[in-house]
């Protein structure tokens, strides 16, 4: 059996083929670029998607079709635009936010870049808030807590219709995933999200797999 070939790319090299999905692609407006911009200087964790992931998970909404959606960590609220311009005009976001301090940067930011009409922002811990959501949604994307991934993945089996998505950030975490010295910060991470990665791998209700774009995206259909 020949010996597939393996492409193996230097950072520089990657950091670089990124931008060339960024400047073929990629349709970021002012008001989206300067909320990432911003959030350092108002004492927001560094954690936003980058933009050709942001265009992805706004390319998935429009795949799937997507009118109802769930977000589960909103933060800034950068990710959120990315899916509400991939909503139809009558589409609804319902995002999740712990931290009020974030929720009322993320309206902020919604209205400045005029989505606010298609998203509502729910604050409190996800798990209580999300059971008292109950619907047929046509994605769910999870990028909050790694120690509640594989909750919220029980919970988006059973609320996201059938022929619909579930979509999850930082699946390679950051390459410690499968790194030979992995980062010691990250090895609660790794734990949580190998899991959960391992998890919708086996279940015989989602046909699965990771998108190799930025840190990796989880991507389930439901079937």
């Amino acid at each position: 059996m020949p010996q597939r070939s393996h492409l193996v790319f230097e950072p520089d090299i990657q950091d670089a083929l990124s931008q060339y999905i960024v400047d073929l692609y990629v349709d970021e407006t002012d008001a989206q670029r300067q909320i990432s911009e911003k959030t350092a200087a108002q004492g927001l964790p560094q954690i936003d998607l980058r933009a050709e992931e942001g265009w992805m998970l706004m390319f998935l909404t429009r795949l799937v079709q997507a009118k109802h959606v769930v977000e589960i960590g909103t933060l800034a609220g950068y990710s959120a635009t990315w899916i509400a311009r991939g909503l139809p005009d009558d589409g609804k976001l319902i995002t999740l936010e712990l931290e009020q301090k974030h929720a009322d940067i993320a309206r902020a930011n919604f209205k400045a870049t005029g989505v606010s009409d298609k998203i509502d922002i729910l604050v409190g811990e996800a798990g209580k808030t999300l059971a008292s959501l109950k619907g047929s949604f046509d994605l769910v994307f999870i990028d909050a807590d790694k120690e509640g991934y594989e909750d919220y993945l029980t919970w988006a089996i059973e609320n996201v219709r059938s022929g619909g998505l579930i979509t999850a950030h930082n699946a390679f975490q950051h390459g410690s995933l499968v790194a030979k010295v992995p980062d010691p910060a990250r090895t609660n991470g790794v734990k949580h999200m190998d899991a959960f990665n391992r998890r919708v791998a086996s279940d015989k209700r989602l046909l699965s797999t990771i998108i190799p774009v930025g840190d990796g995206f989880v991507a389930a259909i439901v079937l």
